[in-house]
C-alpha cells in the first residue's frame, strides 16, 4: 500500500515532545499528522517564553529531529549553554516544524478520540478498527481524520492546578481572578513589573515554578532596593533539608541553582514562609486587598497579588471513548505511575521508560511527554524524548527498538524526596534511599486571626 492510502499516525501537540514524535515516526517511514490547537509551534512555551530552562540545548533537541533538522543547514546551539523558553522557540520548535511542513496542521484542535464505528463500551472487531480523530477547526469546521495510532503530547499547561488546598477551588477564588495569576510574572514586562513592584505578593506552591517566581520578585525587591515589594511563601507542608531541592548534589547544576537561589530569597529577607497553610478561601478586606483563610481557620492579611503555581492536571475529557488504564491518583499510565509518584519517589530514580510503561487497553493509544505525568511534577523533556523514540519504534513493529533503553536520566539530589507528605517528618526518611538531609533554617512568618507579623528563629517544619 502506498503511504498516502495508510492512515497516519495523529499527534496531538506541536510542542517539543508532539514534534520529536512526529520527526521519529518519519525516521521509522510512518506517515505522522501533527494537529495543534495553536497557531504556531510550541504555543504553550510562548506563554512562559521569558523563563529559563534548567536543562541545557544538549539536553532539550531530540536526536531524530536533529537528523531531520541537519540537511536544511540547522545549526545546533551551544550544547553547555541554557536556552530560554523563547530561545527554544526561535532556534528548535519552528525551524523542526518548517521542516515537518503540511504534517503539522494548526489551529486544529482535538475534541474527541475514538474507536472507528466502536464507542468505549463494544468489544466486538475492537483491535481491528481505526481510531477516528475529530477536530474542530479554527474557522469553525469540524472533520473526522482516521488513525492508525494516537500520539497525545498535549501536555498540561492548559489547566493550571487551583489554590484550593482540597484540590478544588478556593471559596472566592474565582471572584478574585483580578489578583490571581497561574503563571511565572516576566517581569522585563514594564507592565508585569509595575503589577508586582511595591507590592506583598503571595505566592502558593513548592516546586521549580515556586523556585522561579521567588527568585524573580526577590531580584525585583533587590533591584529597586525597595523594602515595600515583599513575598510571602505559602506552603501546604513543612519545611525540610530537601525543600529547597538538591543543591549541589543535583546532577542538573541549574535546577539545583534555582532552589538555592529560592532558599536566598528566603535567607536575605525577600521572601518569608508560611507553611502548613492549606488555603480554604481567598477573601477581600474593607481596602480591596486580598486575605487567604486556611482550613485551621489562620487568616494570611495584606496580600496584594496571588500568584498560584501548584502544579497542572491532563485534560481527559477528549479521551473519553477510548480505553485508557490510568491510575486513580496521578492520572498517569498504571505502569508509570509507581515510578514518578511523589508520595513515594525519592532520589531522581525515574528510570527511563517507553512503550510498555505507556500502554494502555486500546492498542496504539499512548500519552507521552508531560501528559502522561498526570498530575506528577518533575518531569524532563530528555525523558518525554526517549518516550516517543520507543513509541515510534514500537508502531512501527520495531520491538527490539522500543525496548532498548537509550537515556540515562539525571539525579535530582534530593533523598528522602517524598513530595506531597504535609509535614517533615520521620516518614520522609522512611521512603528514602538514603539519610533525608538536615533541616535548614528559614525564616518564617506566623499566621493567626490577627494581622501577620514575623516571628524569627530556627524553625523545624
Amino acid at each position: 500500500m502506498s503511504t498516502a492510502s495508510v492512515p497516519p499516525v495523529v499527534v496531538i501537540g506541536a510542542g517539543p515532545i508532539g514534534l520529536a514524535a512526529a520527526a521519529h515516526l518519519s525516521d521509522h517511514g510512518l506517515n505522522p499528522l501533527v494537529l495543534e490547537a495553536g497557531h504556531t509551534a510550541g504555543t504553550a512555551v510562548h506563554d512562559w517564553a521569558h523563563v529559563r530552562l534548567f536543562s541545557t540545548w544538549g539536553e532539550v533537541v531530540d536526536p531524530a529531529a536533529e537528523k531531520l533538522l541537519a540537511p536544511t543547514g540547522w545549526s545546533k546551539p551551544d550544547t553547555s549553554t541554557y536556552p530560554s523558553g523563547g530561545d527554544w522557540i526561535e532556534h528548535y520548535l519552528r525551524p523542526l516544524a518548517a521542516v515537518l511542513g503540511d504534517r503539522v496542521r494548526y489551529g486544529a484542535r482535538v475534541t474527541g478520540v475514538s474507536k472507528a464505528g466502536r464507542d468505549r463500551i463494544v468489544d466486538a472487531d475492537r483491535d481491528t478498527q481505526p481510531f477516528v480523530v475529530h477536530v474542530q477547526h479554527a474557522d469553525g469546521r469540524e472533520e473526522r481524520i482516521l488513525a492508525a495510532g494516537v500520539i497525545d503530547a498535549s501536555g498540561t499547561w492548559a489547566r493550571p492546578a487551583p489554590a484550593g488546598g482540597s484540590g478544588l477551588p478556593a471559596l472566592g477564588e474565582r471572584a478574585a481572578a483580578d489578583r490571581i495569576s497561574y503563571r511565572i510574572p516576566d517581569l522585563t514586562d514594564p507592565a508585569v513589573r509595575d503589577r508586582y513592584a511595591g507590592k506583598r505578593t503571595a505566592v502558593i506552591g513548592s516546586g521549580a515554578s515556586a523556585f522561579t517566581a521567588l527568585a524573580a520578585l526577590a531580584e525585583l525587591a533587590r533591584s529597586q532596593d525597595d523594602t515595600a515589594t515583599k513575598t510571602v511563601w505559602v506552603l501546604r507542608r513543612g519545611i525540610s533539608g530537601s525543600t529547597f531541592g538538591g543543591g549541589d548534589a543535583d546532577q542538573l547544576p541549574a535546577r539545583g541553582a534555582l532552589g538555592l537561589a529560592a532558599k536566598a530569597a528566603v535567607d536575605d529577607g525577600h521572601a518569608e514562609a508560611v507553611t502548613g497553610f492549606r488555603t480554604e478561601a481567598v477573601e477581600r478586606d474593607a481596602d480591596g486587598r486580598l486575605v487567604l483563610v486556611a482550613e485551621d481557620g489562620r487568616r494570611l492579611r495584606d496580600v496584594d497579588e496571588l500568584i498560584v503555581l501548584t502544579g497542572f492536571r491532563p485534560d481527559l475529557s477528549f479521551l473519553s471513548e477510548v480505553r485508557l488504564r490510568l491510575d486513580e491518583r496521578l492520572q498517569a499510565p498504571v505502569e508509570l505511575a509507581p515510578l514518578i509518584d511523589p508520595n513515594q519517589h525519592s532520589c531522581g530514580t525515574v528510570y527511563p521508560h517507553g512503550h510498555r510503561e505507556l500502554s494502555h487497553p486500546d492498542s496504539g493509544v499512548y500519552l507521552v511527554g508531560m501528559k502522561s505525568y498526570g498530575r506528577a511534577p518533575t518531569f524532563l523533556a530528555m525523558t518525554g524524548y526517549e518516550q516517543v523514540r520507543s513509541v515510534a519504534a514500537a508502531l512501527a513493529g520495531d520491538t527490539e527498538a522500543a525496548d532498548r533503553v537509550e537515556l540515562v536520566l539525571p539525579e535530582t539530589g534530593v533523598c528522602g524526596g517524598s513530595g506531597l507528605f504535609d509535614t517533615a517528618d520521620a516518614s520522609e526518611a522512611d521512603a528514602g534511599c538514603c539519610t533525608t538531609p538536615a533541616p535548614q533554617p528559614v525564616q518564617l512568618i506566623t499566621v493567626s486571626p490577627s494581622p501577620v507579623t514575623a516571628s524569627g528563629g530556627c524553625c523545624n517544619a
